[in-house]
């Protein structure tokens, strides 16, 4: 377990394999955890940076804002205190959204961008998020955390098939606060990319299961019309969780665009 201290709280991240480096991010509710298998398999090519946002996982939990924006920043320092001057960036979710918006803010610190079932707008997310970002009631689930874990137990398999999810979700679930679990879905919720996207020149995929219920799974759509060289990979039989669902085709895939030499 590593750490590194930033002015605005302690980030967690796991490091694995040798070469080019490349970062992956986590998406809302969720933690470094969920990159364990891509990381294993990248890191025979490249040397992989996977953190922990604020507020998720084993990061600092003592922020007031827990934003898109901030997330961004937190990227941003991170690659400066490891040394790293650019690289691909690959997110999930949220950290797609936090990905892309590296790329618009900070162009010289991506080399490539991938997004796993990422929302270019807020509005794309399920009604239930969307409601998460309310803070009446996010107190109120937070008042009733065994329930609602056991809920979100039950209520799993119908957000990702492989079978290991539901105790990695209330692992996740249960290191987060109600600040960072409000405030970041409904930072999330307010975002509109599509007016930015054409800013970003990288190399860029969007991966994107068709059976999502997080994520409209349409997404695909705005990002290739605001990005018209990004590559789409659809998936016709996952949802949200491509990296738990399809492992091997999710990674495969992953690799060849990385291989790819950037012009």
């Amino acid at each position: 377990m590593s750490s590194i201290t930033t002015d605005q709280g302690i980030v967690h991240y796991e490091v694995y394999g040798r070469g080019r480096p490349v970062i992956l991010l986590h998406g809302w509710l969720g933690s470094w955890g969920l990159w364990q298998e891509t990381m294993a398999f990248l890191g025979a090519f490249y040397r992989t940076y996977a953190l922990d946002f604020w507020g998720f996982g084993e990061s600092g939990k003592k922020r007031e804002t827990y934003a898109v924006s901030d997330f961004v920043s937190l990227v941003d320092q991170f690659m400066e205190q490891m040394g790293i001057v650019n690289a691909p960036l690959v997110g999930h979710s949220m950290g797609g959204t936090v990905s892309l918006s590296v790329a618009i803010q900070y162009p010289q610190r991506v080399s490539k961008v991938v997004v796993v079932g990422s929302p270019m707008v807020g509005s794309s997310l399920a009604p239930l998020l969307k409601l998460a970002g309310n803070r009446s009631i996010a107190f109120m689930l937070f008042n009733m955390m065994p329930v609602f874990r056991t809920a979100m137990k039950l209520y799993s398999p119908f957000i990702c098939k492989d079978p290991r999810f539901p105790q990695m979700m209330d692992r996740d679930l249960s290191r987060t606060t109600v600040e960072s679990f409000l405030r970041s879905i409904a930072s999330l919720r307010r975002t509109d990319l599509t007016p930015s996207l054409a800013h970003i020149k990288v190399p860029s995929m969007g991966m994107y299961g068709d059976r999502d219920v997080i994520v409209n799974p349409m997404q695909w759509q705005p990002m290739q019309q605001g990005i018209p060289h990004a590559v789409i990979e659809r998936f016709p039989s996952a949802g949200h969780f491509i990296m738990l669902e399809e492992p091997i085709t999710f990674t495969q895939k992953l690799k060849s665009f990385l291989d790819q030499e950037t012009p």
